[in-house]
């Protein structure tokens, strides 16, 4: 299996940094072929602007489009087409990296949005009135695996269902639902480490033992079962849930998932 590591730190000798590694060595030595994007180290640019479009670029910019047009004439910067290479060279992209303000930190949030161009990740298939694009569960990097793996400094039970943050699910729906599984990436349930500012030896031990069995079942673990967008569950074209599929007290995100 081929494995992109996508990994978001400034401090190699962090928590994050020994569970990349840690990703590195164990998939390595279960025969799988690991390439590894350390944004940090490769100075990754994060905004997106129109340096990345090049002659594709107008005036005034547009985003979608002038990223589209970059795109399908080859005319993307190299290290964006370097990374879109790897996404279509990878079965599984694990993402590691701390929850910074409830999100991913800066410079991997300006990696998905240079990365995932118009008419890569976004913006392909048929658009008409009983279909909406291929996107949330098809598209491009459908038939792919994607893994969060987050450090949080705060407590379990402060990201619970009463949990003063909100349940981790909830926060994490943007990225699992609205970035992996919008270009067609499968996403599994997430591998979450709490309280990693107060991390003992011991309970590193812990965390490792955790993440090398979750890094051994990847091609194992159910993906959290999303609807796909095109699958009937939503009426179109106004993409609404139809009535009687929402499980039986469940609102919010949860609608979205099934079961």
């Amino acid at each position: 299996m081929n494995t992109l590591i996508v990994y978001a730190h400034p401090e190699p000798r962090s928590l994050n940094g020994s569970l990349k590694d840690l990703a590195v060595s164990t998939l390595e030595a279960a025969g799988h072929e690991v390439r590894v994007s350390d944004l940090y180290a490769m100075g990754w640019k994060a905004v997106a602007d129109a340096a990345d479009y090049g002659p594709h670029a107008d005036s005034p910019l547009r985003v979608a489009r002038d990223s589209g047009r970059a795109f399908e004439a080859g005319d993307l910067t190299p290290d964006v087409r370097a990374e879109q290479e790897k996404l279509l060279w990878a079965d599984t992209v694990v993402f590691q990296f701390p929850l910074w303000w409830y999100t991913m930190p800066a410079i991997l949030k300006g990696w998905v949005d240079r990365v995932f161009t118009h008419r890569f990740a976004y913006g392909v298939g048929e658009h008409s009135e009983t279909r909406y694009g291929d996107r949330f569960g098809e598209g491009v990097l459908a038939g792919r695996r994607a893994l969060l793996s987050v450090t949080i400094g705060g407590a379990q039970t402060h990201y619970s269902d009463r949990g003063v943050n909100g349940p981790i699910d909830d926060l994490l729906f943007p990225i699992n639902h609205g970035i992996l599984y919008y270009p067609g990436l499968e996403p599994l349930p997430p591998f979450v480490v709490h309280g990693a500012d107060r991390l003992t030896a011991d309970g590193y031990a812990d965390v490792a033992k955790a993440w090398e069995q979750r890094l051994l079942t990847l091609d194992s673990t159910e993906p959290i079962p999303f609807r796909g967008q095109n699958s009937g569950d939503y009426e179109m074209p106004a993409l609404r849930l139809r009535p009687g599929l929402e499980p039986a007290g469940r609102t919010g995100f949860g609608l979205h998932v099934r079961g």
